[in-house]
């Protein structure tokens, strides 16, 4: 016990916070995690008949092979993502980081932007594989990233297919224009 309450003085106490985090954060949350306990192959069973692995379907050759697999994937992992809602740990994390003088930086492996919701300033994270609420061109037409509040998905979660009109290339400044209207 002596150990756990040296380690709770040393962070209360300390000027910054650095949180590292992986799937396992946003596991209760009720987000699938892509190893542990069968998590990737539970939450899209489809690809684990057809043998497909993360890195066969997460890859741009997906998109550019079979591009309704691609966007069922992340369509799916999108809207889910969407839906969920960041957990208390998270509160409690951000209740540590407005106590340290400095604040706090998040280093995350986690695509499913639940700091920043959770309140963590933007500048404040590292998405070191991006985030899934966000698009970048596949050619690439344009180098920026935009915000991928334009697509709705429409997933068949059983095939892992997307149904509806494919999402396509809408560079940022045509984006803010159509959310505007």
């Amino acid at each position: 016990m002596h150990a756990i309450e040296e380690a709770r003085r040393l962070v209360l106490s300390a000027d910054a916070v650095i949180i590292a985090a992986g799937a396992g954060m946003s596991a209760d949350s009720g987000l699938p995690t892509f190893r542990g306990d069968g998590g990737f192959w539970k939450a899209y069973p489809a690809l684990g008949q057809q043998q497909l692995s993360f890195a066969d379907v997460a890859s741009p050759h997906t998109f550019a092979r079979d591009p309704r697999l691609a966007w069922g994937f992340y369509g799916h992992r999108l809207k889910i993502y969407r839906d969920a809602q960041p957990h208390d740990g998270y509160r409690l994390l951000m209740g540590l980081a407005l106590k340290a003088e400095l604040g706090a930086f998040v280093v995350t492996t986690n695509v499913d932007g639940h700091f920043l919701r959770a309140g963590f300033p933007a500048e404040q994270i590292w998405e070191m594989h991006g985030s899934i609420h966000q698009l970048q061109c596949l050619e690439p037409c344009v180098q920026d990233l935009w915000p991928a509040w334009s697509v709705e998905p429409d997933v068949d979660t059983k095939a892992c297919r997307y149904l509806g009109e494919l999402p396509k290339c809408t560079p940022p400044a045509v984006a803010s224009q159509d959310r505007a209207s």
